[in-house]
């Protein structure tokens, strides 16, 4: 994977690469066809076997008996992977060891039993059908109510509280209660799940895996071999896209495929078809709040009693930290003196839903921006003006007990959003507007983001990178963390050709491989530049000491003098004595300098107590806010994002280009979420919506016509490598904005003062009938309770 230049030419001598906006290092060969992804090496093996699931059309049953003979009986057919096949442990599961990869028992409809292996894919996937399974059906649990009517849990109940919320609930002068019901969404990276592994002539498994996290893969491949780690490597060249379905769900296929290898001893290839991959891999979790909520007339918070359920589908996953991080985040930006969340994760016979981009953060700040709204319609306010009555002041603390660090940046952003957007001016004219249009009616809103950056789990926080430069000034950096489309081997690029004072052209960024950096974290929770890049500063920092030491020899200088840029190296103040790195690094080799370092990175500070609810499991938040118009139509309660504007903190940016392409993909990711993504099931567990056509991703015809993105200036975070902040995820739950705007077209249909009922997703059809609704109403708020001794 060779670094290209920049789209702004060869750099100035002299010029930082960190801050230049650069595109992305594999941009040509994405729309080239030349970068390469898992699939496209398989053609290069001679004698590749394909596989192919046979999987069970229930969402619960069991394994009565299984026969292979009719599939091997099949021409081209080699073999039928079965438990008796696994050498090792017929587990995958990541940590509490309940996902079997050839279950006795069925879990969720759709879910394979055994794998065909066959010369070509046509083969196995015909003889797949073959497979004689038994099966004895038994009920299953397909919703968050079925689960909790059966107290079918994957975890205790969990808790955060500070204050008295019960006597502050008491006391407050009004209250609501409700509850929300969240969908789920499909990740649709548009590189399916793929693995293709092979075995040398040392027994050793090579694994080249679509996996955010090639050291866990590796792991699994390992136990379902029963070998030690040594003998897997797994490589990770690059994903076509992943949003964390591929940070615990691709070891199942590597596994499968690296048994196949072994039994047949030859390449084996696994790559799911689009509707296999949507029908047998996890999603977002769906989730299901309640809440009481005790607020003053003026709309300040005074009570919050929430509780969060979520589906966790069959196996525990990642349920739990994501759960965790939905109680971490259900204050956004807001204070309250007395909150008590409490969490569980439902056991149900669904796909085991995982990881995806925002980690259960989205998911709780829909629930307190859904209340804040509530509030503001009760008391007939503006919803930004609640919204902005409750923010984060400086020296407050959240409900976890860590500090709002640099909470006043809220308010900052906010103002300064209010004004470049000219939200109250547009305010006014919508108002207007909708007071001529009976059929037509538009919606502003604008919404905060507070979201924390750290693996929540500390030990993750850490990661390794290893830097080789070769004589000829050439720079090879090896990192933990993988690509996926989100530019981080840009960020790590720009970083080292920094830290060595090199040329960007100089810095290679190799494929993520196991046995160049061991025990890696995955690339997830929007951390991956913050810890890989400290890591590869760290060994380029290293390096560049050592060859300080043998220019200071060659100039007669000082080392702490020696200047190095843009490829050459030079006294302080001297730049006419210009020696030529690669000339450097030669005269380094044949003093006998090393050439290479390991760099290794850890976040300090972090610490949570799970059993008091307490603690610092962040490194620091990252803030935006984004103000979204609408306009929607009465007749089908169809919508169109009219105008974006988005004001994020990225700190100070390592890249600007990499940092808005996140901001605008990480939002109209979570606007699919939150409007035209709808997952269905049938009453049987099968999935409906399994394909394109029948899943409505949201593309050009969704993109707001006016779509205005700016990055917080003056935004530099300490203690971060080079003072940038994390960008991953926090972007998409600026897409809240959009579903606030909605709400507050509907209410335009209706009478002031009453709540709007709205679905999520709001798909057209649910906006539609939340218009009726609103339309219905009369000017009367159901559900408000005032205190009797106010």
């Amino acid at each position: 994977m060779t670094v290209r230049p920049g789209e702004r030419g060869d750099e100035r001598r002299g010029e930082r690469q960190v801050g230049l906006a650069r595109s992305h290092e594999s941009a040509r060969g994405h729309v080239t066809g030349s970068a390469r992804y898992v699939d496209d090496l398989w053609m290069q093996l001679q004698g590749t076997v394909h596989l192919w699931p046979v999987t069970v059309p229930h969402a619960h049953a069991r394994v009565l008996a299984l026969d292979p003979a009719p599939a091997l009986a099949q021409p081209g057919v080699l073999a039928v992977l079965t438990a008796s096949d696994v050498t090792g442990e017929n587990d995958t599961g990541p940590a509490r060891h309940d996902e079997p990869l050839f279950p006795a028992e069925v879990c969720f409809h759709g879910q394979p039993v055994a794998w065909v292996a066959a010369e070509t894919e046509e083969q196995a996937r015909l003889a797949a059908a073959q497979v004689k399974v038994e099966l004895e059906v038994l009920p299953a649990l397909l919703t968050i109510e079925e689960a909790l009517a059966a107290q079918s849990f994957h975890t205790e109940l969990e808790r955060m509280e500070h204050g008295d919320p019960e006597v502050a609930l008491a006391q407050a002068e009004l209250r609501l209660s409700g509850e929300l019901h969240i969908g789920g969404q499909e990740h649709f990276y548009l590189e399916t799940q793929a693995a293709l592994a092979w075995v040398d002539e040392a027994e050793s498994v090579f694994v080249q895996s679509s996996t955010q996290h090639p050291s866990e893969t590796q792991a699994i491949v390992a136990r379902v071999l029963g070998l030690p780690s040594h003998a897997v490597v797994v490589q990770c060249l690059r994903m076509g896209g992943a949003f964390g379905g591929k940070e615990v769900q691709a070891n199942a296929w590597a596994a499968v495929a690296a048994l196949a290898a072994r039994k047949l001893r030859r390449p084996a290839r696994v790559r799911l078809t689009r509707q296999q991959d949507v029908r047998m891999t996890g999603k977002r979790h769906p989730f299901l709040a309640r809440y009481q909520v005790g607020f003053s007339r003026g709309g300040k918070l005074q009570a919050l009693l929430l509780e969060l359920y979520s589906d966790g589908g069959w196996s525990l996953d990642l349920s739990s930290p994501v759960l965790f991080r939905a109680m971490f985040h259900v204050d956004n930006c807001y204070a309250s003196d007395s909150l008590r969340v409490l969490g569980r994760v439902c056991r149900t016979h669904n796909v085991s839903h995982t990881a995806f981009r925002g980690f259960g953060g989205p998911q709780g700040m829909l629930v307190i921006e859904e209340i804040l709204d509530r509030i503001a319609r009760t008391l007939e306010v503006p919803p930004h003006l609640v919204r902005e009555r409750n923010f984060y002041q400086p020296g407050q603390r959240t409900h976890y007990g860590q500090e709002v660090k640099d909470a006043g940046r809220i308010e900052r952003i906010w103002k300064e959003l209010a004004q470049s957007s000219q939200f109250h001016a547009r305010w006014r004219d919508i108002e207007r507007f909708n007071a001529q249009h009976p059929h037509e009616k538009r919606g502003l809103a604008i919404t905060p983001v507070k979201f924390g950056i750290s693996f929540t789990t500390a030990f993750f926080n850490q990661a390794g990178a290893l830097v080789l430069v070769y004589r000829d000034g050439s720079v090879q950096v090896n990192h933990g963390g993988t690509e996926m489309g989100q530019g981080l081997h840009t960020k790590i690029a720009q970083l080292a050709a920094d830290a060595l004072g090199v040329r960007f052209e100089a810095i290679r960024i190799m494929p993520t491989r196991t046995d160049k950096v061991p025990n890696t974290s995955a690339t997830a929770a929007s951390s991956g530049s913050d810890l890989n890049g400290a890591a590869v500063v760290s060994a380029c920092s290293t390096l560049r000491k050592r060859l300080a030491s043998v220019a200071a020899e060659h100039f007669r200088s000082a080392a702490e003098q020696i200047v190095f840029e843009a490829g050459h190296v030079y006294p302080q103040g001297q730049p006419e004595r210009t020696l030529p790195f690669a000339q450097l690094v030669e005269q380094a080799y044949l003093a006998r300098v090393p050439l290479f370092s390991s760099g290794y990175y850890r976040t300090p500070e972090l610490h949570f107590d799970r059993a008091s609810g307490r603690g610092k499991p962040f490194h620091y938040f990252a803030y935006g806010a984004a103000v979204s118009e609408v306009s929607v139509s009465s007749f089908t309660g169809q919508y169109a994002l009219r105008r974006v504007d988005i004001l994020h903190d990225v700190g100070s940016s390592l890249s600007p280009l990499i940092d808005r392409g996140q901001i605008e993909g990480g939002f109209l990711q979570g606007v699919g979420w939150l409007t035209t993504e709808e997952l269905v099931w049938n009453d049987a567990g099968a999935l409906l919506t399994p394909n394109a056509s029948t899943y409505k991703l949201p593309s050009l015809g969704e993109c707001p016509a006016d779509f205005r993105v700016a990055l917080l200036t003056r935004a530099a975070e300490p203690g971060v490598v080079m003072g940038s902040k994390a960008v991953g995820e926090p972007p998409l739950m600026l897409a809240i904005s959009v579903r606030e705007a909605l709400r507050a077209a509907i209410a335009a249909f209706g009478a002031s003062g009453h709540l709007v009922e709205l679905a999520s997703p709001a798909t057209p059809e649910a906006v539609f009938w939340a218009i009726e609704a609103a339309r219905s109403h009369r000017q009367v708020v159901p559900g408000v309770q005032a205190n009797a001794a106010q």
